[in-house]
């Protein structure tokens, strides 16, 4: 289980999950006034992407689909 979390992500992937889950967390917070659950959602999926970000590893990656970044 140690192994599917090793980072796997480089600068550039870092670099582009962190803005994809800040702009989600903002379009999240936007969207809460609108429709609870669509901002919800977009909250989550923000706050995972940075968390992605932060630890250098990416759930996709992990599961052995090849990425860009």
């Amino acid at each position: 289980m140690s192994r599917f979390f090793k980072p796997n992500l480089n600068f550039r992937g870092r670099m582009a999950r962190g803005v994809i889950g800040t702009l989600c967390l903002i379009a999240g917070i936007v969207l809460v006034d609108y429709r609870l659950w669509l901002g919800l959602i977009f909250v989550a999926a923000g706050l995972f992407a940075i968390f992605e970000s932060l630890r250098g590893w990416c759930v996709v990656r992990a599961c052995g689909v090849r990425t860009r970044f």
